[in-house]
């Protein structure tokens, strides 16, 4: 039995004192204090001869003297079974946090799986994640946990949705394939994915409507050769929304990026926007080159006070203007000008199908201008250009085609052909 040495009385005085060091009860306990008073129980062991380990024990006076021994005692029981301490505890620790893991929800593994690879969605993205979970798979699965999760229940979800709704269908089977690939990743469940499609769901579920609905939907475009007349009307209408338009045709940038565009992002004297990584879809910092006709058009659009925004939104109620455009602003403007056949993102098509056919810029640079970089890692690695100068007199050029009257353009596409 191990020789006890310390007392109640002796612990105060150590506190007290504040000397730091260790100073030992007897059978491998021991009290650790520090320069501020604080004190905490240690246990010294040496199993074989492995290096000599320390395992805490507490803190003093939450475990009290006469607690420490029995904990020291009980672990000076497991070294003589041969067993290490601190290999028995985190072995316990580990099932216990599997086994409180285990009973996790379906809805809880998905949050967790949010939270651990959201960090890289959109804002708009994540929520859209989430949400057609809580629509579709919470309903017949967030209270299960994985293990609990067959191909039956995922038959639940998907097959009241499957011939009405295929693509959210197929995007809502991927996400629960992803989580209960991650819960099995982390021991909660065994055996093959219930949501797996090839050779499992495909027996199931119908593959004609899964083709239909993954193939590509283009968004409604105007033809290139329209956007001149378009523009003409746009400069007819004096608001925010019609100059935010504009900007959004000839810079061929995303609906997103123009509602948010803020003063700070813009150096008209260099004629670049900066957008920082964070207002980009793929999460990479991004400059657009700025023709004259749109530095222009910048340089006259009225500042509001207090606003850090290009395009401030309508009076609310009480007189309030609201921080940004509406996020159907442009939209609705095209529909009340007769262009309810157009997207807003279709004029990305407009630009693309204009450099494709009327000039001879390299492919990677006309990409580029729309924010699309097909190399592959290894070509960007050695080749870092944002081919910034470049882009500079593409989209110069594509600006000076679409301000110029239609009739012009007319003449000089003539021109050209000849």
């Amino acid at each position: 039995m191990a020789k006890n040495v310390l007392s109640t009385k002796e612990l105060d005085r150590l506190i007290r004192a504040r000397k730091p060091g260790r100073f030992g009860d007897g059978g491998g306990l021991y009290l650790n204090v520090n320069a501020s008073g604080a004190a905490s129980w240690l246990f010294r062991y040496k199993l074989g001869k492995a290096k000599t380990r320390i395992m805490g024990l507490g803190s003093y006076p939450g475990v009290s003297l006469a607690d420490a021994r029995i904990k020291a005692e009980a672990q000076a029981k497991l070294l003589a079974s041969k067993i290490d301490p601190l290999d028995q505890r985190d072995a316990t620790l580990q099932a216990e946090a599997l086994a409180e893991a285990s009973r996790a929800t379906f809805k809880a593994l998905a949050i967790e799986y949010q939270t651990a690879h959201g960090a890289s969605w959109s804002e708009k993205w994540r929520k859209g994640w989430l949400r057609k979970l809580e629509l579709y798979a919470f309903p017949h699965i967030g209270l299960l946990s994985a293990a609990e999760i067959g191909t039956g229940q995922v038959l639940k979800v998907l097959q009241p949705i499957w011939s009405s709704k295929t693509r959210t269908a197929d995007e809502v089977r991927g996400q629960v394939e992803a989580i209960l690939d991650a819960a099995k990743s982390r021991g909660l469940r065994e055996g093959d994915n219930p949501a797996r499609w090839r050779s499992h769901l495909d027996n199931l579920l119908s593959k004609t409507d899964k083709r239909k609905a993954r193939q590509r939907r283009h968004f409604a475009a105007m033809s290139w050769a329209k956007v001149p007349e378009l523009m003409q009307q746009l400069v007819q209408i004096d608001s925010f929304v019609a100059v935010a338009t504009q900007l959004m045709i000839l810079t061929g940038a995303r609906a997103q990026m123009i509602r948010f565009a803020a003063w700070d992002e813009f150096d008209l004297e260099a004629g670049v926007w900066s957008l920082p990584a964070d207002r980009m879809k793929m999460r990479k910092a991004f400059a657009i080159p700025l023709a004259a006709e749109v530095v222009v058009l910048l340089q006259q659009l009225p500042r509001i006070e207090r606003n850090p925004y290009l395009f401030p939104g309508q009076r609310l109620a009480g007189g309030r203007q609201a921080t940004v455009i509406h996020a159907n602003a442009i939209r609705n403007l095209l529909h009340r000008m007769g262009r309810d056949d157009v997207t807003r993102h279709g004029f990305r098509s407009s630009f693309r199908d204009w450099a494709n056919e009327c000039t001879n810029y390299p492919r990677e640079v006309c990409e580029l201008s729309l924010a699309h970089d097909e190399r592959d890692q290894t070509e960007a690695a050695y080749s870092r250009s944002d081919f910034l100068e470049k882009r500079r007199a593409l989209m110069a050029d594509w600006a000076s085609y679409c301000t110029r009257t239609p009739a012009t353009n007319v003449v000089r596409m003539r021109e050209a052909k000849v």
